[in-house]
């Protein structure tokens, strides 16, 4: 059974219910990890360009920051880490992509966590196979293709 915590570093008005980003975190984890456990926090603009800053040298906010669990060798616990969501950042790039702002944080969230899983997009290679799985998990959830935009 996973464990998904959610916290809000900002006013609750117009986010998402803990439980609706619970559940795009558990459909991330089905099939892959049953018993990750893992927190969200929401936060504005000045803590996430604070955290892209501090942790990694960027000094802008982002979409979605992910913070594995660093855990000793031989120490089995089920700990995934901790994601990190831009409220402001998510709502511009929905309103941009013409994306439900629903449908952007339902996939910031299985990007999210698909990284705590220990998937990457630095390579070509690795990038398609990590959107694919985020298709495939989103289309699950009813929700359309987050890329699908920007095919040529």
């Amino acid at each position: 059974m996973s464990r998904v915590d959610i916290s809000y570093g900002l006013p609750r008005a117009g986010l998402p219910a803990a439980t609706s980003l619970r559940g795009f975190a558990e459909a991330g984890l089905k099939g892959r990890r049953e018993d990750g456990e893992l927190s969200i926090r929401l936060v504005d603009s000045d803590e996430g360009q604070a955290l892209n800053r501090d942790y990694r040298g960027r000094d802008y906010a982002t979409n979605v920051l992910s913070f594995p669990a660093e855990l000793p060798p031989g120490v089995p616990l089920p700990i995934l880490g901790d994601l990190v969501l831009c409220a402001p950042v998510i709502a511009r790039e929905a309103s941009e992509q013409g994306k439900t702002l629903k449908h952007h944080y339902a996939h910031m969230v299985v990007h999210g966590v698909l990284h705590l899983l220990g998937y990457d997009h630095a390579q070509d290679a690795e990038a398609e196979a990590m959107e694919a799985i985020e298709r495939e998990i989103l289309a699950s959830l009813g929700m359309p293709d987050p890329y699908a935009g920007e095919r040529d």
